[in-house]
């Protein structure tokens, strides 16, 4: 067991496809290869999955993640016993949504116990959530608040690209006016941290310009003239390797050749587009700034799915694995630091 992180995974909304997904990718054997996964959910929850999927995999009930037998072919878990009243598969329910809030804080507490080394998260429903009456956006901020850090990012990961994101969950024309000179710059030295922690030496990181070419010297727009080069003419001056602004058009194909360790893009869909076309399915979200590492599904609970087995585990599988590749490097450079 020593030898490969002990990953949580928390269940994720029980009316969505998370339970299915989850028992999914713990019937793949390459998982049980890299790391040693414990499920934090609920025994009726993974049963119904079991029965939706049609798998006839053991389950094995632990209190503590140290105790699980992590083989192939049974799945480890922590029953929250928390569900109590049945949850209609494919709707929004506040006991579900109250359910994933619990169990993201028991894989929380885990990891902040050296229990486990890292997270891989289920997709949440944020219209559940708050339905249960528990104020927050999504994951990151519950990883964020709940673990006392301050420096979060949010960085996706699909092949050889990986992006972090100036700006999220906001409107376009907000975002836009989000593009300044110390917002990017204060951003680069957090993704410089945050690369230094995954285990690059000397991360080469890139800004993707806002405009269309960059903006042709002023000519479709003077953001990249008066506030990316400025911020990364600071960025440099402090010592980080990062080049820009690089039209959005190419800099992320860069990146994915090799050029790049990794590419800041300023809005959402910017970078989203790029990683969910490069695959889909494979696209982790990793959060940064943690004391352990963080990784996500990167799509939602898919209502209109959930309850049919059809659901495709590809990128729960790969949460868990980026997680696995990961955890020791940040829980070691975590301690140092």
């Amino acid at each position: 067991m020593a030898n490969k992180p002990l990953i949580g995974i928390t269940l994720g909304d029980p009316a969505g496809i998370g339970p299915e997904i989850v028992v999914k990718a713990l019937a793949n054997k390459e998982i049980y290869d890299v790391v040693n996964p414990v499920v934090i959910g609920e025994k009726k929850a993974l049963e119904k999955a079991l029965e939706l999927t049609g798998l006839s995999l053991e389950l094995n009930p632990v209190e503590k993640p140290c105790e699980g037998r992590y083989r192939w072919g049974s799945i480890d878990f922590i029953d929250l016993k928390n569900l109590e009243t049945e949850i209609p598969i494919g709707k929004v329910s506040p006991l579900a949504g109250k359910a994933a809030f619990e169990f993201i804080k028991k894989a929380i507490e885990l990891a902040l116990n050296d229990e486990i080394d890292g997270v891989a998260t289920a997709p949440i429903n944020k219209e559940a959530i708050h339905g249960a009456g528990i104020n927050f956006i999504g994951h990151t901020e519950m990883f964020t608040e709940l673990t006392g850090s301050k420096n979060t990012l949010t960085m996706f990961q699909v092949q050889n690209l990986r992006i972090f994101f100036l700006t999220r969950h906001i409107s376009l024309l907000q975002a836009c006016m989000q593009v300044t000179a110390d917002r990017i710059a204060k951003t680069l030295f957090l993704c410089e941290e945050a690369l230094r922690t995954l285990g690059f030496e000397k991360p080469r990181l890139a800004v993707a310009a806002l405009n269309p070419h960059g903006g042709e010297g002023g000519l479709f727009g003077d953001e990249e003239i008066k506030e990316i080069i400025p911020a990364v003419e600071q960025a440099r001056a402090r010592g980080l390797r990062v080049e820009g602004p690089i039209a959005a058009d190419s800099v992320f194909y860069l990146a994915n050749k090799g050029y790049f360790d990794a590419v800041l893009s300023l809005y959402h869909d910017q970078g989203h587009i790029a990683a969910k076309m490069l695959d889909f399915e494979r696209t982790v979200s990793v959060t940064t700034g943690l004391p352990f590492i963080r990784t996500s599904v990167d799509h939602g609970t898919a209502f209109d799915i959930a309850g049919k087995g059809v659901a495709s585990s590809v990128s729960m599988e790969e949460a868990i694995k980026v997680a696995g590749s990961y955890a020791f490097r940040v829980k070691r450079n975590k301690r140092r630091s």
